[in-house]
């Protein structure tokens, strides 16, 4: 059965090193889809006037902060809500200087699409490989490769060529093959909303086409129901004496009356006999839909427990994972730690921090020990009580998790179950301790790739 999705939402989300024009592109984004208030624009026009701008600075729309003005960069990440007649969307504009690039897992984690701009001046810098990584990390399934400031190297064919190229066959080794590579200029308006009269090469559509057409979604029934449980429900008044429902937000899959479902992590079996949604009985539900769900028999079923329909993880204590590393104290092997996982929370600690990961060379760095703020890596946890983990390629919400610190409930990780990569980027070794210089990171090919 596929479940009709009954209206069009894309979550995206937007990358890009400093001073690449992000939050410009947003702001023209925003300005030529009829987006802006009416006040919000007079406001912009009346700070970039004070700044002796002639015209309007609509990186302002997204820059909100005092400090992000002052600096000129974004430091948190700025949700916008715009629509168009073709589609809803929600926009995380996420930081790009490398001392925030941890806020970019909170935007990208629930994203559809990244956005991650290039200056065509500069191309694919170091910043842009880790900004494609976390994208990959995250299997956010379609990339937006924005080459911006066309217009300061003369809207040239070869160099937009170049730096698509480049960054294609980085993202392939990532295992990211959805890249929709587009020429721009932010400042100027060229092929963000309207098409460019300065780049008759390039035959593609504009950001805004893209993202109006893109494929967004999919069929709930897909994939096998997974349900944890948030709240039981036990009224014990007169008119519910013997109600006892599971509350919470499905998942992922569809969910039926009938459906014979396992408890995780104790494995106890029972069927779907009622499904109260929105205060009204309903036969099916599906993901993200929150509802109640009440089972045939009287089992012991709590807080963090997860239901799971069709095939079922195996609940384990000792697993892998890749993470991201959030917090500015360092995660050390041996680490004593809270593991958040959908709505069960439990103790932790860090065996083995196998590996590092390179986001520049992809390279595998080992013995280590430790990994620090932004970083990447490859740790093997333990559990306290058994985990119904799936693999975060096969389901993002349930191969998900935080690591949390116990003494303070600071977040110091987020977690991926499974493998790191669509595809094994790079076999495991050890890699001399070397940073290429900028020339050559930024390296050019020749070749044109076609557009």
């Amino acid at each position: 059965m596929t479940i009709e999705i009954a209206a069009s939402l894309l979550r995206f989300a937007t990358a890009g090193s400093v001073d690449d024009g992000k939050s410009t592109l947003v702001g023209r984004l925003l300005h030529d889809s009829k987006s802006v208030l009416a006040d919000q624009l007079e406001a912009v026009e009346r700070a970039s006037a004070s700044r002796g701008q002639d015209a309007p600075d609509l990186a302002l729309l997204t820059d909100g902060l005092r400090a992000e003005r002052e600096q000129g960069i974004t430091i948190d990440v700025a949700y916008r809500y715009f629509a168009t007649p073709r589609r809803r969307f929600i926009l995380a504009d996420t930081p790009g200087h490398v001392q925030y690039t941890r806020n970019m897992v909170t935007g990208a984690s629930t994203a559809e699409l990244t956005v991650i701009l290039v200056d065509a001046r500069n191309g694919v810098v170091e910043q842009t490989r880790r900004h494609a990584a976390i994208a990959a990390l995250l299997r956010v399934p379609h990339a937006v490769l924005a080459v911006n400031k066309m217009d300061l190297v003369g809207y040239e064919e070869k160099a937009f060529a170049a730096i698509a190229e480049e960054f294609t066959a980085y993202a392939a080794s990532l295992g990211v093959t959805d890249v929709m590579a587009i020429p721009m200029s932010a400042l100027a308006g060229d092929n963000v909303v309207e098409p460019s009269a300065h780049m008759d090469w390039y035959g593609g559509p504009t950001l805004l086409e893209h993202l109006e057409t893109v494929p967004v979604g999919s069929d709930p029934g897909r994939r096998p129901a997974r349900f944890p449980v948030q709240y039981v429900i036990r009224p014990q008044s007169e008119e519910y004496r013997d109600y006892r429902g599971y509350a919470g937000q499905l998942a992922s899959g569809v969910l039926r009356v009938g459906d014979a479902v396992t408890v995780l992590p104790s494995g106890r079996t029972s069927t779907v006999t009622a499904i109260d949604a929105l205060g009204r009985r309903t036969d099916i539900a599906w993901a993200p839909q929150s509802v109640t769900v009440r089972l045939a028999d009287q089992l012991d079923v709590s807080r963090g427990d997860l239901l799971a329909s069709g095939p079922a993880p195996d609940p384990v204590t000792d697993f892998a994972a890749t993470v991201c590393h959030l917090s500015e104290r360092p995660l050390l092997s041996g680490a004593k730690v809270l593991l958040k996982h959908t709505t069960r929370t439990v103790r932790a600690r860090v065996e083995e921090i196998t590996y590092r990961i390179d986001t520049d060379t992809l390279e595998q760095r080992s013995g280590t020990g430790r990994l620090d703020v932004n970083d990447l890596g490859r740790v093997v946890l333990r559990t306290v009580e058994p985990l119904a983990l799936d693999a975060y390629a096969d389901n993002r919400r349930t191969g998900s998790f935080l690591l949390i610190d116990p003494a303070d409930g600071t977040t110091l990780a987020a977690g991926m179950a499974g493998e790191a990569f669509a595809t094994a980027a790079a076999a495991p070794r050890e890699a001399a301790d070397r940073r290429p210089d900028d020339a050559e990171r930024t390296g050019r090919r020749n070749q044109e790739v076609p557009t």
